[in-house]
């Protein structure tokens, strides 16, 4: 075929175009030579051309001057020469240099034809001339037209044209000329070299998915190691963890050679897929090879053992590690931080700076998102201040860290600081994560309008946005608002997800409205949706919040009868009913099923038991639980703080702060509300004191009103009345209600009628319908035979119109629970019970019992007074215990809601002596475990 015919044939205007477009005079090919045809005779054409083109001999000649062609007819004429010269040996020097110009001049088809068609082959690369196609605005796509008219004329290319060839296809997802040329390179039977091979295995995986790709690559007969890494890499591209390293484990059982960046992107998968031993037999082959002293190979090592949770080998290989890179030392931070081993990551980035290597951006985030994740926001928000003051300007991920700390932490004033920065560096209208971050702190700290604010600037709100305000306005109980926002969002064109019905569905529930949260659910699926699991569990879980415990359980009942498994979150919202109503039984059975459905190893179902059999009386459980426990987060240890608080056993809670602390876990509010508590229960009144003000000192968290309460009553309790006065006088927060509690409480306990009058007058003021405070003084004046001021409180409350709170006592006898009421119809055993009861009461007079009839705020005879005291409902539901569980191992476990009185406290211990059995008694304040005669308070509570 004559080459230039058809290619006039194909580009009629090839030697009549009119573009006089100048070219540039940067070429990327001017250096290069460039030799004409010898033709004779010359034409008058030719000799209106420059001299340097009429310069012709037998040999190639060098023009001396590329400035000479202007237009783009001299270089078609230029073109026509070179075709004609006898003697081609010196193409690709001018062919270079033809090309360039045919795209400088804009003419990308003829620049594609001429490339095509021979020009150059050997010292011009095919990439260079891609990229040089691209960088003068050439469509890669005019590349496969030509090349498809070629092709159609009967032009045969090799190998490296359909190698590229086929990579354009691939990146432009021209599917059907892929196929084409596959097709031509099985009927010519061609041979392909590896290049093309890797070419076409790609294509495949770019335009027919990575099943067609596995297709090919099983059916070519020779694989070199270069096809393997190949289609490793492709499965890895397209996430197909588990094929990619059985083809790699494959790849070296035939003895195939794995190239560094193929180990790097499988070792990234078994991080990613938690592959953990398919990592060591990557590490293994590293060490075969003798790859171990590659750098991107060890940082990768080095990530896939920290997300595999073996910070011990990712320390191992970074300590090996002869040059470390900046991603050597962010990989070990990233994984420190991540793992929550925040003490050891802020070491390796102290470290880092002495070593020399400056933290960039991404080292930054990487402590920013650690700190954050582990709970430890006053230090997020540190660190931000650090990275500002070094000179880092934080990016979208930095703010949002730092925004969502802000949240938590409910500290408006700082962000506030941080939305001025957003709003000065234009972050909060092009960047969707700053604005919803914003927007979701509003939301958690009650402003709501300033979150709509946020939300109305948005240029790019997504539904994330839209689903956070949606929340917000539904925790708030603005259901209005939120469903005019629901309305709103879908007039916009985005559809509700789950997320969106889900906030409903918790909102609904956590206000008491199981009735509307039930119907969101059916309205989910009217909109085609299927409620999931995360939509029964935010029903449950707010139907716990809001102390609906009964209506949790038959949901999660109505869950499972719908087929929908429970998730972890789930198990904790259920863990927290049985917690709440110290449903022993049912707590167990739920911790049967974590251990069955693994939910055991998630640390909120942990934490959650520790919480459900602290207060079902079961604290050795609970203990055993917390002890097992990987990766105890704060809330874990704090829980486990309690537990011992509960039971009075403060120095035990004391060890466990000691042991928290000396792991470099930071304690926060509700630690030290914990061990305040501990040491309060306990009476240790030093330890109390030492706690207290060692908590802004040491740990820089400022005392609230709980922490001030809990010293009032630690000093109280422990008899040192005029001290807990003087610091009421004296704390710099208004005292409240819990405080004024807290001494009132501390004086019934030792019959201080002079502080209790003040405090009882505080009480009556702010909570003036709260009838336990009247009931408090009421049994001062009954102790002291001041009957006229009892009768007067009693006057009081009733022109008031106070009605006394419901006392109830309950026990769980063979899984059915036996309620004690002193307002409600009777037990219908009451009369064996009581039968029972004065049999036992004989029994315990012998020993040594004297009713305590300071109990009974009533003026009436001594008698009468006892024959009350047999009434009080926990004596009836242990009594009850004592019956029905005939086995002597089995403890007696007793709900009550209002505090032990004295004489039932008394009588509980006298009870555990005379029938040798063990006894629990959660009241409204603590755990009371009778045993032998003692009780575990030691008469402090």
């Amino acid at each position: 075929m004559d080459i230039l015919a058809s290619f006039h044939h194909l580009n009629p205007h090839f030697l009549q175009s009119p573009l006089t477009h100048k070219p540039r005079k940067d070429h990327s090919f001017s250096s290069l030579a460039l030799g004409v045809a010898n033709t004779s005779p010359e034409t008058p054409f030719l000799a209106s051309l420059p001299p340097t083109l009429r310069k012709i001999s037998s040999d190639f000649c060098i023009l001396s001057e590329f400035s000479e062609i202007r237009t783009l007819n001299l270089v078609k004429v230029m073109h026509a020469q070179m075709i004609k010269m006898p003697d081609k040996g010196s193409w690709d020097t001018m062919g270079n240099t033809l090309v360039t110009y045919y795209l400088e001049f804009g003419d990308f088809k003829s620049a594609a034809m001429a490339f095509f068609l021979g020009f150059v082959r050997g010292h011009l690369l095919w990439y260079s001339f891609l990229e040089e196609f691209r960088s003068f605005g050439g469509d890669t796509r005019e590349i496969l037209e030509v090349f498809g008219q070629l092709q159609c004329r009967g032009v045969v290319f090799d190998s490296k044209v359909l190698t590229v060839v086929l990579k354009i296809c691939a990146s432009l997802k021209d599917a059907w000329l892929g196929v084409g040329i596959h097709a031509v390179l099985i009927k010519r039977g061609f041979v392909l070299d590896a290049y093309l091979k890797c070419a076409l295995i790609n294509f495949y995986a770019s335009c027919w998915g990575i099943e067609s790709a596995n297709q090919v690559f099983h059916e070519i007969p020779d694989k070199e190691d270069l096809l393997w890494n190949e289609i490793i890499m492709a499965n890895l591209r397209n996430e197909r963890w588990v094929e990619a390293l059985d083809l790699f484990r494959e790849m070296k059982f035939l003895g195939g050679k794995a190239k560094s960046v193929t180990i790097v992107k499988g070792l990234q998968a078994c991080g990613k897929m938690g592959a953990l031993n398919e990592g060591k037999q990557i590490h293994g082959y590293v060490l075969r090879s003798a790859l171990e002293s590659n750098l991107p190979i060890c940082n990768s090592m080095i990530s896939m053992y920290s997300r595999n949770y073996r910070l011990e080998l990712a320390r191992t290989i970074f300590n090996s590690m002869r040059d470390r890179n900046l991603t050597s030392w962010n990989s070990i931070i990233s994984g420190y931080a991540g793992f929550g081993c925040l003490k050891d990551a802020r070491h390796y980035f102290q470290e880092m700076e002495v070593s020399g290597v400056k933290p960039d951006i991404v080292t930054w985030n990487c402590l920013l998102s650690g700190y954050f994740l582990h709970g430890s926001y006053k230090e997020v928000l540190e660190i931000l201040r650090r990275m500002r003051s070094v000179g880092f300007m934080p990016n979208s991920s930095s703010i949002t860290s730092a925004v969502q700390a802000v949240a938590e932490l409910e500290s408006m004033n700082y962000g506030k600081e941080i939305h001025a920065y957003v709003i000065r560096n234009g972050l909060d209208h092009h960047d969707v994560y700053v604005g919803t971050s914003l927007v979701d702190m509003y939301v958690k700290n009650n402003c709501l309008t300033s979150a709509q604010a946020v939300f109305n600037n948005m240029k790019n709100r997504n539904i994330f946005a839209w689903n956070s305000l949606i929340s917000g306005y539904s925790f708030k109980g603005l259901f209005e608002d939120a469903e005019k926002l629901l309305q709103q969002m879908e007039e916009e064109g985005i559809k509700p997800d789950l997320v969106t019905w889900n906030g409903l569905v918790s909102g609904y529930s956590m206000w008491g409205c199981s009735k509307e949260a039930l119907a969101v659910i059916d309205r989910v699926r009217s909109s085609g949706l299927s409620p999931n699991v995360v939509s029964w569990t935010a029903l449950i879980s707010g139907c716990s919040q809001n102390e609906n415990y009964r209506d949790s359980i038959e949901f999660f009942i109505q869950m499972q009868e719908e087929g929908i498994k429970p998730n972890s979150a789930t198990i904790s919202s259920l863990l927290r009913t049985c917690a709440s109503l110290s449903l022993l039984h049912q707590g167990r059975e739920i911790h049967c099923f974590s251990i069955k459905n693994g939910f055991i190893e998630d640390v909120f179902v942990a934490t959650a038991l520790v919480d459900m059999y602290s207060k079902s009386g079961k604290l050795k459980n609970a203990h055993e639980v917390f002890r097992k426990t990987r990766n105890k987060t704060l809330a874990s240890w704090n829980c486990m703080i309690l537990g011992f608080a509960i039971y009075g056993l403060g120095k035990e809670a004391i060890l466990l702060f000691d042991q928290m602390c000396g792991m470099g876990i930071q304690p926060d509010a509700i630690t030290f509300t914990a061990i305040l508590s501990s040491c309060k229960n306990a009476g240790l009144v030093n330890e109390g004191w030492k706690y207290f003000d060692g908590m802004s000192t040491y740990h820089n968290v400022n005392p609230t009103i709980e922490h001030y309460s809990c010293m009032v009553d630690l000093l109280g309790r422990a008899g040192y009345l005029d001290e807990a006065w003087d610091f009421v006088q004296n704390m710099p927060l208004k005292p409240d209600a819990t405080i004024w509690g807290a001494l009132l409480g501390s004086c019934r306990i030792h019959k201080n009628i002079e502080y209790a009058e003040i405090a009882a007058k505080k009480l009556f003021h702010l909570e003036p319908y709260n009838c336990a405070n009247y009931f408090l003084m009421m049994n001062l004046y009954a102790i002291s035979n001041r009957w006229e001021d009892v009768e007067r409180l009693k006057d009081l409350m009733g022109l008031e119109g106070r009605k006394r709170q419901q006392v109830w006592s309950w026990i769980q006898v063979e899984r059915r629970i036996h309620f004690f009421s002193a307002e409600e119809k009777p037990h219908p055993d009451t009369g064996e019970i009581y039968f029972e009861l004065y049999q036992l009461v004989h029994e315990m007079k012998k020993m040594g019992y004297v009713p305590d009839v300071s109990c009974v705020y009533q003026n009436i005879d001594e008698v009468e007074k006892e024959k009350l005291l047999l009434s009080h409902t926990e004596k009836l539901a242990i009594t009850y215990g004592l019956m029905k569980m005939e086995s002597s191992t089995t403890p007696i476990r007793v709900i009550k809601n209002t505090r032990m009185c004295s004489d039932c406290h008394k009588a509980a211990k006298y009870m555990s002596l005379v029938r040798n059995r063990e006894i629990v008694v959660k009241d409204g304040i603590r755990f009371h475990h009778f045993r032998v005669g003692e009780c575990s308070c030691n008469d402090c509570w």
